[in-house]
């Protein structure tokens, strides 16, 4: 008991020293000079029940304990729906469904309705692309946002200083993710597990600098914009009220007055199509001998290297593959917002991405697809936007507790001989 009245102690004090400078403290700039004031005084009753808490806690740890052990568990997914759920047949089904009513979506829901719906579209392609790293290969990436980033500087720069079109920058940012993959991918991928993590974080990181830092070319902090002309066409019809004389736009040429519903309702059907392309993609390549090599290097590299396969060359291939889907995600974010700025690009970007994938199952292109829809709808709680982390991770630990598994985790195929 002494030894728990101490431990009980220094955490309540520990709880006090961190809260009170996070929480109780507050920096204001007054002219030139940044003074600190308290905070208000229910900041501080809240910081004191809070170690009164963490010491009742650590006091009475083992019975409190010994009665959560006891209490009834958290409710499961029964274990026939689990399994249904999982088929790849009920998950094929269950997509061809979202599909269809993704495509009568945006003729239905209202404008910002659409919009975040093409949010979430984005995220899905962001999604399905790391969950061939991290998924299938079984890499952990956290400087995704990198390529994220170069697809969408790459569309940018080409639109900004070379009058390039949407259409014809999209393959040439995905081939540019691509190739930044394959020269990162190419040194650091002999390293595992924690170490190709920083890797992969200070890339990121090394990316988003740069990009803020290169004013000359990127315009630094201020970003780079697009010009009306250079946005997304259908067939060479602008959705813009404003572009040069010469070209034709979508209301002109159909004689009916400007609505920038079009426009959203354009983007949206963009975002789906290349969703379905890159679900079309990874269904490929699931089939696809390098499919299986991914999933054999993420069960067991000894196992892989022992059957004459190269594990250096398959996690290139997955980072390639990866990073050329965030270079198309990116193109598209840049054609969607206009305006490219390195702040796009933290580092929150990639734990999102990255809590995605693993919040929807690894490997499991249906869990992505729902976990992307409670994330965006989650992030666009704007009333709740300071306690958005505080959301993340009460979500991610609430999976952990009741499925550590994810949503819909990936189900193969398997045959057992009988004995």
């Amino acid at each position: 008991m002494t030894g728990n009245l101490r431990i009980a102690f220094f955490s309540a004090l520990l709880v006090i020293a961190v809260a009170v400078p996070v929480f109780g403290l507050k920096l204001t700039t007054v002219g030139i000079r940044v003074e600190v004031h308290g905070a208000e005084a229910g900041t501080f009753w809240i910081i004191a029940a809070c170690a009164v808490a963490m010491f009742v806690w650590q006091l009475f740890r083992t019975h409190l304990a010994a009665g959560w052990a006891a209490s009834p568990s958290l409710p499961s997914v029964p274990a026939g729906a689990g399994n249904f759920l999982t088929l790849p047949s009920t998950q094929r089904w269950i997509i061809l469904a979202l599909v269809l009513v993704a495509l009568v979506w945006p003729f239905y829901g209202s404008r910002g309705a659409v919009d975040i719906a093409t949010l979430i579209l984005i995220y899905v392609m962001l999604g399905l692309g790391l969950n061939i790293v991290v998924g299938l290969a079984g890499l952990l990436d956290l400087g995704y946002v990198g390529f994220y980033a170069v697809g969408a500087y790459t569309y940018a720069l080409l639109s900004h200083y070379y009058g390039v079109g949407f259409w014809t920058a999209l393959p040439i940012a995905g081939a540019m993710a691509a190739l930044f993959g394959f020269l990162l991918g190419f040194p650091v991928l002999r390293l595992r597990g924690d170490y190709l993590a920083i890797v992969t974080l200070g890339f990121g990181e090394i990316i988003r600098i740069l990009l803020r830092n290169l004013t000359d070319l990127t315009g630094g902090p201020n970003g780079l914009s697009i010009a009306n002309e250079n946005k997304p066409t259908l067939f060479g019809l602008s959705f813009e009220r404003r572009v040069p004389a010469d070209m034709p736009t979508f209301h002109g040429y159909f004689e009916i007055a400007y609505n920038s519903q079009y426009k959203v309702i354009f983007l949206y059907l963009i975002a789906l199509l290349l969703v379905l392309l890159t679900l079309f993609l990874v269904n490929r390549l699931l089939r696809m001998p390098i499919g299986r090599a991914w999933e054999a290097l993420r069960e067991d590299e000894i196992a892989c290297r022992a059957l004459g396969l190269n594990p250096t060359v398959i996690k290139l291939s997955a980072f390639t593959i990866g990073a050329s889907l965030a270079g198309f995600a990116g193109s598209f974010f840049a054609a969607r917002q206009g305006l490219v700025t390195p702040e796009s690009f933290t580092f929150i970007e990639s734990a999102m991405i990255l809590a995605i994938v693993v919040l929807g199952g690894m490997g499991s292109q249906l869990g992505v697809i729902l976990a992307a829809v409670i994330m965006v709808m989650l992030q666009e709680m704007r009333e709740l936007s300071e306690y958005r982390m505080l959301f993340f991770g009460l979500v991610m630990i609430f999976m952990m507790i009741w499925r550590p598994q994810g949503l819909l985790p990936m189900q193969r195929p398997h045959l057992e001989l009988k004995r």
